[in-house]
């Protein structure tokens, strides 16, 4: 298509050559739309512009092999004219799969599909393999004679509930955009943010890698007594277990290793296992039981069973809803093994909700059958013994086992049953049709579990490596294979897991790897709490089913827990969590995910400056809120250190840039902000940074005055440094270096100018472009600049901001203590204040806390003693705690010769002596000069300007080795006082001193009080 000028602009007309692509708009320069549209489609959707139907390709960070990556074009290229850039940059930046020379190294075949697993193989069976344990087997029959059924289940259905709700809070979060590797660390750490993610990562994979170990230990411990009924030993019973559960470990670790594919397989394997001995044990209930098995308790369904086994029957130390409660919990966790390996899965954001919330249910109906079942068939006690009937045995028969014909009154009264719920840990293999099925269900509990633990923590941990929160451990974060294996982090769990195998000993690491999990549970439920409470418009999870009260509710009560399993387990997690915590807050990683803690804190800050509008302001809350005109802020380091030194944590404080010229893509990456506010957090300085575009320097500073701040966040005190280079500076630029003033002073800002002996710009160094409104490094170009022109010079580029950054910051003069030194104050003119209380800022920090305050007035000779003592008293109310006061009485005095013509001489370039300004034989072109001094001026300001020299000679005389000097500004009315000669005032109060100066001056308002209200 194209569109021609010999139509309407807008008009079409079809193509002469499919091939040749291109349209114009008014005559303006072609653009070649070939990467415009997509190459499936002949025609733009409606109208033939830049623009572009929504495409995945604009969303998405990666590619896809074989299929050429669209990019969107910018506003740039929407809105800006073709013929003001005759080379535009390309409008898509991507490769085509019909490249004529395609580059050698490009892979010419797509790269091997890794293995990806759905919801049922990934998350399901492997979240069920991992809730069901070595307690499913060994200890539910006893909790079940200890609560009895009643309890049982309402343990159970507490314990599902609290995992239920973690399962929704994980659901939620693994819907809310697309999950990558990393489990558990990924969903906490992309949701709360590297600070608490980071810690809770660390210590998951840790609780994991342990973990294996405790599972391997008890899979050792089932062989060793195995071994033992058939009188078989290798060394010893704890030497046993060593070497049964390195072999184990190191078998489940060749099968990590061999690929996801075969762990995948085992696991499928220990499930079918597992189901099997659970048909058994549910065959065995319905079988009728036999002399042997009824000696030892176990009767099939009885109702009267089922009735004394429903109420509690509590027993020893642990006999106790909360000692029951926390010897099952730690089987009901388990179900992020499925979200472990999410980088693993088909499609994470089905599988996870789907997987995990199945396994939650399945796992607790199964709890709940058995309890069920097996307390309705099997006596709280038995002995055993196959002649405890109750025609052989004389005397009173207690239980219920006298209804069936048996009597075990002897074992219950001396409480020496060996067999039933309440003393027997192999009721299930009692029951069942065939009982080596029990022993090979925990046997296939015990190893998933463990397998489980043992390819959890690697992803976990590697994903933690990738992200570079913590030193040292990159290198376990190196993949290998088509899957992206970390073998090397394999290798780690398996050491750890073989150091604490060689232990034997987990029952005081077990509770505190309980509680690492609950940790987990807790932080998990929070970060769905967290996020859904903030509001954030990035909250869109396609997962509905969830509460934020439910998922703050887990929280809590995953935290309770913690404390009612071991308390000081809890204690210990909790420690190591803030520890971890606290090192990434001071360490800050330069990673930005979004996270709900930067939406919570945008919330806040949100509410505090809409909150501060209905608080009227004070002159005892008030602070100098300062604008800084510092341009780049590493090209005025002196000026940003000086300012920071009494605004930080103390009041707000603004870097300011204008950047001369249009809008233009220039001019907005010279606008970005990351680089300058890198340097002042590198920096410590606490400011925020704003950068204007603007045709003029004068033109930017305007719309700074008027649009810096938010609310009554709005600085009160504009801060600019000295022009040095004045006199050699075209007079326009002088023009507006004081209309800048005039301009702070219009908009009731205080103003303060800084001036130091060597220059505030460090750019000639740091070799980069300043603003030509301040100092610049390059005065020729100033020198070439004419009056009305606003175009730049040439700049010097051969430091981007990015290596700008790299070099190392220069040291200031304000970085150091100024030790016993002076602060020299000239309060010669009244300003409400500021100029008392900028110093009184400045000696509460440390840097300048042993520095002695001098205050300096004008007076009369006659009357010197009596203005000294009323300053005195004065400033005594005002609780500064300054007390050397002294009154100049020779500061109306006549200023030296050579000093006057000195001035003179300053001024003289700026002179018009020939003819007066306003009067009627004035060239009309000499009027628009409003920087040039007439004879009338000159003797209008004599008196004035007599007196800026007069103050410099004090000055020279009493503060010659002050640490710094604070003068009141002189204020020149605006059209009345020629530039120049205000800015000839500045220079000459201010010329010649060694120590910084400071021209200060309010806005005529009070900032000090001596009232309490």
């Amino acid at each position: 298509m194209n569109l021609t000028t010999a139509r309407s602009p807008f008009s079409v007309s079809s193509l002469s050559n499919g091939d040749d692509r291109k349209f114009s708009l008014g005559g303006c320069s072609s653009y070649d739309t070939d990467s415009v549209a997509s190459r499936s489609s002949g025609v733009f959707s409606g109208y033939d512009t830049l623009d572009t139907p929504p495409s995945y390709d604009f969303y998405s960070n990666t590619e896809i092999f074989g299929r050429a990556k669209k990019s969107r074009p910018s506003l740039f290229q929407l809105h800006s004219n073709p013929q003001d850039d005759p080379s535009p940059p390309p409008l898509y930046e991507e490769s085509s799969v019909d490249k004529q020379s395609p580059d050698e190294d490009e892979p010419t075949e797509p790269p091997p599909e890794p293995a990806r697993f759905g919801w049922a193989q990934g998350v399901m069976i492997r979240c069920m393999l991992n809730i069901w344990g070595v307690i499913l087997y060994l200890r539910l029959p006893w909790i079940t004679a200890q609560a009895g059924i009643g309890l049982t289940w309402i343990i159970i259905l507490v314990s599902s509930s609290i995992t239920g709700i973690t399962g929704l809070s994980t659901s939620a979060i693994a819907t809310n955009g697309k999950v990558k590797g990393g489990g558990t660390y990924f969903l906490i750490s992309r949701s709360l943010g590297p600070e608490l993610g980071g810690s809770i990562g660390l210590i998951f994979a840790f609780a994991n890698a342990v973990a294996v170990a405790m599972h391997t230990v008890g899979f050792a411990e089932t062989v060793q007594a195995l071994m033992q009924e058939r009188d078989v030993s290798m060394v010893d019973k704890l030497n046993d277990i060593r070497i049964i559960g390195v072999i184990t470990v190191t078998c489940l670790l060749a099968i990590s290793m061999a690929g996801m594919e075969w762990e995948s397989k085992a696991q499928v394997l220990f499930f079918f296992v597992i189901m099997v001995s659970f048909a058994s044990y549910i065959v065995g209930t319905i079988i009728p039981a036999t002399p042997e098995k009824q000696a030892k308790g176990f009767f099939s369904y009885r109702a009267d069973i089922f009735a004394e086994n429903f109420v509690p029957g509590w027993r020893g130390l642990e006999g106790s809803f909360f000692g029951m409660f926390s010897i099952f919990f730690p089987s009901a966790t388990g179900i992020l093994a499925g979200a472990n390996i999410s980088g693993d899965l088909k499609d994470p954001n089905v599988a996870i909700p789907r997987g995990t919330m199945l396994a939650i249910f399945w796992t607790t109906i199964s709890y709940l059958i058995i309890s069920a079942t097996i307390g309705s068939c099997v006596l709280r006690d038995a002995s055993g013994y196959i002649n405890d009937t109750v025609s052989s045995l004389s005397g009173e028969c207690l239980g219920v086992g006298c209804n069936y014909g048996w009597n075990f009154t002897e074992c219950m009264t001396n409480k020496t049953c060996p067999f039933g719920l309440s003393n027997y840990y192999q009721s299930m293999s009692l029951v069942s049709a065939f009982a080596p099925l029990i022993s090979a269900g925990i046997f296939g509990a015990t190893l998933s579990s463990a397998l489980a633990c043992l390819v959890s923590a690697p992803k976990v941990f590697q994903c933690l490596c990738k992200d570079k929160l913590y030193p040292g451990i990159g290198f376990f974060g190196k993949g290998y294979g088509k899957n992206n294996e970390p073998l090397r982090s394999y290798l780690l769990a398996y050491i750890i897991a073989i150091c604490f195998i060689l232990i034997a000993e987990l029952n005081t690491i077990a509770p505190i790897i309980s509680n690492f999990f609950l940790c987990s549970y807790a932080l998990i439920n929070f970060s769905c709490f967290h996020a859904s409470i903030t509001n954030s418009p990035g909250w869109r999870p396609t997962f509905r089913f969830y509460s934020k009260w439910l998922s703050l509710l887990g929280a809590v009560v995953s935290v309770i827990i913690m404390f009612l399993l071991t308390w000081w387990a809890a204690l210990i997690a909790i420690g190591i969590v803030i520890f971890l915590l606290g090192y990434v807050l001071y360490k800050k990683p330069d990673v930005n995910w979004g996270s709900s803690m930067q939406a919570s804190s945008y919330n806040m800050a949100l509410s505090q400056c809409v909150g501060l509008n209905q608080v009227e302001d004070h002159i005892k809350n008030y602070r100098p809120q300062c604008l800084v005109l510092s341009g780049p802020p590493c090209m005025r380091p002196s000026l940003v250190d000086f300012i920071s030194t009494f605004t930080k944590n103390h009041s707000l404080m603004i870097c300011a840039n204008v950047i001369t010229g249009g809008p233009s893509p220039g001019s907005v990456d010279s606008a970005k902000i990351s680089t300058h506010l890198k340097w002042l957090d590198k920096r410590r300085i606490k400011s925020f940074y704003h950068t204007v575009v603007a045709d003029d320097l004068h033109v930017g500073v305007q719309m700074l005055l008027q649009s810096t701040g938010l609310g009554r966040m709005k600085p009160n005190v504009l801060v600019m440094g000295f022009k040095k280079n004045w006199r050699k500076a075209q007079p326009n630029n002088i023009e507006n270096y004081i209309g800048i003033l005039h301009d702070a002073f219009d908009l009731q800002y205080g103003a303060c100018v800084l001036r130091m002996k060597e220059g505030l710009d460090i750019s000639r160094t740091m070799q980069a472009h300043v603003n030509l409104g301040f100092e610049t490094s390059t005065e020729q170009a100033l020198d070439t600049r004419s009056s009305t022109t606003t175009t730049s010079p040439t700049i010097d580029t051969s430091l981007d901001p990015e290596e700008l950054m790299a070099t190392s910051q220069p040291t200031t003069v304000f970085q150091t203590r100024q030790g016993k030194k002076t602060i020299d104050v000239y309060w010669l003119s009244d300003d409400g204040g500021l100029t008392l209380l900028l110093p009184y800022l400045l000696t509460r920090k440390k840097r300048w806390g042993r520095c002695k305050v001098r205050v300096f007035v004008g007076g009369e000779a006659q009357k010197v003693e009596d203005q000294k003592q009323e300053l005195k008293a004065l400033i005594s109310r005002f609780r500064l705690g300054f007390q050397d006061v002294q009154v100049l009485p020779d500061i109306n005095g006549k200023p030296q010769s050579e000093h006057i013509k000195r001035f003179e001489d300053l001024i003289a370039p700026y002179r018009v002596s020939s003819v007066q300004k306003d009067g009627q034989e004035a060239d009309e072109t000499t009027k628009d000069f409003s920087w040039m001094v007439s004879d009338e001026e000159m003797e209008t300001f004599r008196a004035k300007s007599l007196r800026q020299i007069r103050l410099n000679e004090v000055i020279q005389d009493y503060s010659r080795d002050a640490a710094l000097i604070i003068v009141t500004m002189p204020v020149g009315r605006r059209g009345a006082c020629p530039s120049s000669l205000y800015m000839a005032w500045l220079e000459i109060v201010s010329r010649d001193l060694r120590p910084p100066v400071l021209l200060v001056r309010g806005n005529q308002e009070n900032v000090l009080t001596m009232y309490c209200q």
